[in-house]
């Protein structure tokens, strides 16, 4: 990663992310078509629906015939995070136009968040549109398509689960927390894995007492606020 805000340095810098998208896509694929979801549909909602997650949540409640405003109401829970993600960033685009915000905001994903999160301390804690949009790029064709490759692969896969296909978007995480902690110049690395501490604690915590499809959007919250009175306090 480098100082450059520039398309091809994007592409580049979000390839290693692309192995995540291809395992989760695929998975979805299979998990759609098993649903009885033609690989059209199964397109059509990554393209439109674009929610990772979100979308195995839509798949099995649409199976069991749930009502459509709780499918709704279910995906945007999930993907209620979206909004905080997109707050943060909006801060290190100054100036930019509307429809320009607009656009990165309805295709960043948490992948092409955390990206960015590690590229602005290569960059003087600035972004731009033309270096996010091909990030948030690659991301959105290479998910439409892994999951098309799902859909038609999944008349011979019964279980995804078989092939560790379910693990591969913890793996891509884990990869950019790391790169995230050793590169960052303006946090303390002792300050950043205590929040990881804490968040991994609430998360196991909630687990017991929250609901799941809002257990990452208010353990974020409640992370971030303990980490910015961490940092203030004792850091």
């Amino acid at each position: 990663m480098n100082h450059e805000l520039t398309t091809s340095a994007a592409i580049k810098e979000a390839m290693p992310t692309v192995f995540g998208y291809i395992g989760i896509g695929i998975a979805f694929g299979v998990v759609a078509k098993a649903a009885g979801f033609s690989p059209l549909i199964v397109t059509l909602m990554s393209l439109i629906i674009y929610a990772g997650s979100a979308q195995f949540i839509a798949v099995s409640m649409l199976a069991a015939h749930s009502p459509i405003l709780s499918i709704v109401f279910a995906v945007f829970l999930v993907n209620a995070r979206m909004i905080l993600i997109s707050t943060t960033v909006s801060r290190y685009l100054p100036d930019q136009a509307t429809w320009k915000n607009v656009v990165l905001g309805s295709f960043i994903t948490d992948e092409s968040f955390a990206l960015s999160m590690n590229k602005i301390n290569f960059t003087d804690h600035k972004l731009n549109f033309a270096w996010l949009n091909a990030a948030n790029s690659v991301a959105y064709w290479v998910w439409a398509l892994a999951s098309l490759v799902g859909a038609v692969l999944g008349q011979f896969i019964a279980n995804p689960d078989d092939f560790g296909l379910n693990f591969a978007i913890v793996a891509m995480f884990l990869g950019l927390l790391y790169l995230q902690i050793i590169s960052d110049r303006v946090l303390g690395i002792n300050l950043q894995l205590l929040v990881v501490a804490i968040t991994l604690v609430l998360m196991y915590i909630g687990l017991i007492f929250i609901p799941v499809n809002i257990l990452v959007l208010v353990v974020t919250l409640i992370a971030c606020g303990l980490g910015v009175w961490l940092r203030r306090a004792f850091f």
